[in-house]
């Protein structure tokens, strides 16, 4: 299903509401794709404007009766926004001026409107400026440029029939980016993706394919590993315990963005013949989990986003690792209000605080309706792991686990900046252009 995460401003509404699936489109291309198209497609007609040199600004007027937030851009907010060669560094998209090197009193000596866009004659040093039509039109309907608005496919333990995939082969064609468009944008939908065919023999096929996305991220772990459950290092994961849905490094300030596990081989105990060994991983779509929650509980939810806590890395000698600030299991965009993050680990959550609006009993009510949605069946996504199936996943939205296992089992794997990811998917699925207007403003 696709299904936008409801603000939770309008998390009352929906209490005793069915969240009804939605048609996946055919061709899985994020609104950002249909957005920005519809923004560059056709030259605007300017000829019904009006363009006044103002005190205070240059006010445009007569945008079709489309809403705007304002009629008015300030002087000196466009002449800073000057995008030409001599202003901004067109390879590094880096301003070449010193901003308040200029007059706080700067003012146009000319305005000229044209079929494309707006050109400016600054006043004192005769500096000319262009400003298109779609960047002016944005600024007076918005406050800002918003982050990309994508579509994401909610799913449960039914994804197993339809699970996004990507080959080695594909992935790893020279001079040919088509691969990585399309697992960076797999991972943005769907939440992880399996690299198939990928070989196993040894570890170096696995990290060159994770290279292909971005650089790996080096923790108090290292960076990519390679290992076999010893306990080398003091985490449960280096054991071969079960372990419940969770994500990672929650606590990382900037927990990792991409996660990646590749089973080489899982060998049957000396002596013991070959048969189930067990290690099953468990995937579950912690947006998913938290969609079920809002619908069913909106005051839990509301709860879990609102009550900070504490997170900690303490077990190996030496390590002591805390986020800079406290946070909340579910994190909600400021500007959207709809979910961005989970930090889920409840073995290395700290303790529950007093004086957050809500009690430690009410937050540990709402953690329990969390955990017992996050361990109901149809939302568990159980796989067995095995050598040449590579899995990727968001760790800021689906957590992992795992079954017990018996015998030896080598994996592999590593993490990868979010940053890093989202930059990877932007330009290799979007025109440079746009993506420059998007992150640039």
């Amino acid at each position: 299903m696709l299904v936008m995460l409801p603000s939770i401003r309008t998390a009352k509404t929906l209490a005793g509401a069915v969240v009804r699936p939605l048609t996946l489109r055919s061709a899985a291309r994020p609104a950002y794709i249909a957005r920005l198209s519809s923004t560059t497609a056709h030259p605007t007609d300017a000829t019904h404007y009006d363009v006044q040199l103002r005190p205070d600004g240059l006010r445009v007027r007569n945008l079709q009766g489309e809403h705007v937030k304002r009629e008015t851009l300030p002087h000196f907010w466009l002449r800073d926004n000057c995008r030409c060669e001599k202003c901004v560094n067109q390879q590094t998209m880096q301003r070449n001026f010193e901003t308040f090197a200029i007059s706080e009193t700067i003012r146009p000596d000319k305005v000229t409107p044209g079929a494309e866009g707006l050109s400016i004659k600054w006043r004192g040093d005769g500096h000319q400026s262009f400003y298109p039509w779609k960047f002016i039109k944005h600024y007076l309907k918005n406050d800002h440029r918003s982050s990309e608005d994508v579509e994401q496919r909610l799913w449960g333990a039914d994804i197993d029939i339809d699970r996004p995939f990507v080959s080695y082969q594909e992935l790893m064609t020279p001079n040919n980016e088509s691969g990585i468009a399309r697992l960076t944008n797999l991972i943005r939908e769907n939440g992880f993706v399996f690299v198939s065919g990928t070989p196993f023999d040894t570890p170096d096929a696995t990290q060159e394919a994770l290279e292909k996305i971005a650089f790996i991220r080096e923790t108090h772990y290292g960076g990519f590993y390679d290992f076999i459950p010893d306990m080398a290092h003091a985490d449960t994961a280096y054991t071969n315990l079960a372990l419940p849905a969770h994500t990672d490094t929650t606590y990382f300030s900037d927990p990792a963005g991409l996660q990646a596990f590749h089973m080489l081989s899982h060998e049957a105990p000396p002596g013991a013949p070959t048969g189930e060994l067990g290690g099953k991983s468990l995937l579950v779509d912690g947006f998913y989990a938290a969609s079920i929650l809002l619908e069913e509980d909106p005051q839990a939810y509301e709860i879990l986003s609102k009550v900070k806590l504490p997170w900690h890395a303490s077990g190996n000698e030496g390590i002591t690792i805390s986020p800079n600030k406290r946070y909340p299991v579910l994190e909600l965009d400021e500007t959207t209000g709809r979910l961005a993050r989970v930090r889920w680990n409840n073995d290395d959550r700290g303790v529950v605080p007093f004086g957050e609006g809500y009690s430690p009993a009410e937050w540990y009510a709402a953690a329990r309706k969390w955990d017992a949605i996050l361990r109901r069946p149809e939302i568990e996504y159980w796989v067995q792991l095995n050598p040449g199936h590579l899995l990727i996943f968001d760790n800021w939205r689906v957590m992992h686990g795992r079954s017990a296992f018996e015998g030896r089992r080598r994996m592999c794997g590593a993490y990868i900046n979010r940053d890093d990811f989202i930059s990877r998917w932007r330009n290799t699925n979007f025109p440079r252009e746009d993506v420059l207007s998007q992150v640039v403003g």
